[in-house]
């Protein structure tokens, strides 16, 4: 194959990559032994795991490949699309987070159920399922395009081998396994990203007049690519109109209300409180630092471009930017570790998402067909074998997705498809007590079908393309948003009015009016919300019943704690990030300070050990 990329030192390294995560990865299948571990963690880990493991689905290896492309051709404006969370993380905070934790739902597809109809359940079922899928299949194809390249192996082929890696580690850890993993690949990610630009920095100076970096990136640069937006209607395939309605809306809301990948992270959490401090630090520290790291190539290329010439192909196609720019940049063995980068960036977010799938199946498809008859250990190893057929389609996927010109467009298209029906329905069902199942449902089919009609005839967009170019036979690369979130919500909006409201007393604590209420439901009962100090103890075991735990008289009253509230029970060492704990209810006191009493199922679903001190907290 021609212009095979890298030396046999970076292939070595991206192999031992893939040998350690592996390995890595499937350790932590020991810690999954329900479906609750394999797909929520066992809701009990703590906030800062959760941030680094929500940089890790964050940060695709798409991330890596269309923000570089977008960087090479426009400058620090690319940064813009990732920036969009902020405006929306608030209602994500105090709205969507307490309502899906404190209702302990399954999936996404569950409180379409809840809120509207069983009916509507099945078709943001398939819808979801779709979305999720397509994405895998996007991750798997970017991951390829750099890696044959380096081993010079056949595109799909390449694909296939990713697809069976990944599901080494993932196939036995679920939820603990990915987000441990996760950990490590976050780390990566950032490091590499920022090691890039370094390196790239060096570079200039080497190769131009300037003694600093960044004055050098900064004088390469053209005013427009300088610029911090796009501009507001061209060019047809980067404007900040378009950017805004498929990215800032179908996108960011897609992924922040509708990812289950992303929503499984948060459930993982032990508790609301810790998922918010984990969604606040992201949002504000962890993305600036991130959309540096997966625009930096582009922007040292396009420096390097214009200040080293012949040092780039003129005709350097849109996919190979990040590839072709690390290549030039970096050492031997250096190379090899930023690819690994990307095959962390891939590997994170398809194992998130693969898991997320197999949840939809269980949660959504199995468990109501067959009303949960069969044992938790049954549905566990459904759920092993679902991923393995998710990724089975995602790969028969691929090559529709490579039939568009770049992975950026091709990403871009898929968003604007499938989020608009399923943002539109849950944002509705939040939001607006009076929206009614059966306009959901209309959102849904009415909606994808005037979608459909858009696609077809793109003359149905041009009210809403804000004067933006009409490409021939490309019909409209990004305002085709608008258009399928205004029809989709029109659709929502006029069949509500048809449409009779179901009575308040059935959406309880379904919308961001009983926020307040959400609490009581989770505990079903008066939350006590007096403010007491955690207790070291160690514990003893009893016949205890399920869920339930017994402290001494003194620690409940330095937790403040009566019987019937929660308590969160973890191993002292604060850097298992709640790795080993447990969730329980207060039982009668007893007289022993300093001893919790539990059961053997509790001390085996926590992994204590005995004779270490454990930390105690009342929760509510």
């Amino acid at each position: 194959m021609e212009n095979i990329l890298g030396t046999n030192l970076d292939r070595i390294v991206i192999l031992a990559y893939f040998a350690v995560v592996m390995g890595f990865g499937a350790y932590f299948g020991k810690y999954s032994k329900t479906t609750s571990d394999y797909f929520f963690g066992g809701r009990r880990f703590s906030w800062w795991l959760i941030t680094i493991s929500i940089v890790a689905t964050g940060i695709g290896s798409h991330s890596f490949v269309k923000y570089s492309t977008k960087a090479y051709q426009y400058g620090f404006s690319s940064t813009m699309t990732y920036m969009n969370d902020w405006f929306f993380m608030p209602l994500f905070l105090f709205g969507w987070l307490p309502i899906i934790y404190y209702l302990r739902l399954g999936s996404i597809p569950e409180y379409f159920e809840r809120r509207f109809s069983r009916e509507a359940r099945y078709i943001a079922t398939f819808m979801i399922l779709m979305y999720m899928i397509g994405y895998i299949a996007i991750q798997f194809l970017t991951l390829a395009t750099a890696l044959y390249k380096i081993y010079g192996i056949p595109l799909m082929l390449t694909v296939v081998l990713i697809a069976i890696a990944t599901t080494i580690y993932m196939h036995f850890g679920g939820q603990t396994s990915v987000i441990f993993t996760d950990l490590i690949q976050g780390f990566i990610l950032i490091f590499a990203g920022l090691l890039l630009f370094s390196l790239g920095l060096n570079f200039l100076v080497e190769n131009t007049s300037y003694s600093s970096g960044l004055k050098a990136l900064w004088e390469n640069l053209s005013p427009l690519e300088k610029l911090p937006l796009a501009n507001f209607n061209s060019p047809p395939d980067f404007n900040f109109v378009g950017i805004f309605w498929q990215d800032g809306i179908a996108g960011s809301i897609g992924f922040l209300f509708l990812n289950q990948g992303l929503i499984m992270r948060f459930m993982a959490a032990r508790s609301v409180n810790e998922g918010r401090k984990a969604a606040a630090f992201n949002v504000l520290v962890i993305l600036p630092i991130s959309a540096i790291v997966v625009s930096n190539a582009g922007w040292i290329g396009k420096a390097i471009s214009n200040s080293v010439p012949g040092a780039l192909p003129i005709d350097l196609a849109p996919n190979d930017v990040f590839v072709s720019v690390a290549n030039l940049i970096t050492s031997p063995g250096v190379f090899g570790f930023i690819i690994a980068a990307l095959c962390a960036a891939l590997m994170s977010t398809s194992d998130t998402l693969v898991n997320a799938s197999s949840s939809v199946i269980i949660n959504d498809i199995y468990r109501p067909l067959t009303k949960n008859k069969s044992s938790d250990k049954e549905q566990l190893r459904l759920a092993r074998l679902a991923s393995v057929v998710v990724k089975v389609i995602a790969v028969c996927l691929v090559p529709f997705f490579n039939s568009f010109e770049s992975i950026y467009e091709a990403h871009g298209w898929f968003h604007s498809t499938f989020t608009p029906p399923l943002v539109v329905g849950v944002f509705l069902g939040i939001f607006w007590k009076r929206f009614t199942a059966t306009a959901v449902i209309a959102t849904f089919i009415g909606g994808a079908f005037l979608m459909i009609l858009g696609q077809m005839y793109p003359t149905l967009i041009s009210p809403f393309s804000h004067g933006i170019e009409l490409r021939p036979g490309r019909g409209y690369s990004y305002i085709g948003a608008l258009y399928n979130l205004f029809v989709c919500a029109g659709v929502g909006v006029l069949v509500t009015f048809f449409t009779k409201p179901v009575s308040e007393n059935k959406l309880t604590g379904l919308t961001v009016f009983d926020v307040h209420k959400l609490k009581n439901i989770f505990k079903g009962s008066d939350v006590n919300e007096s403010i007491g100090r955690p207790v070291v103890v160690h514990y003893k075991i009893k016949d205890l019943n399920e869920g339930m735990v017994s402290f001494s008289k003194e620690d409940m009253e330095i937790t403040k704690s009566k019987k019937g509230d929660l308590v969160y029970i973890q191993d002292q060492r604060w850097w298992l990030g709640g790795l080993k704990s447990i969730h329980a209810t207060f039982d009668e006191p007893h007289d022993e300070k300093g001893i919790v009493y539990i059961n053997e199922t509790q001390c085996d679903s926590g992994m204590f050990i005995k004779g270490l001190a454990l930390k105690a907290e009342k929760e509510m």
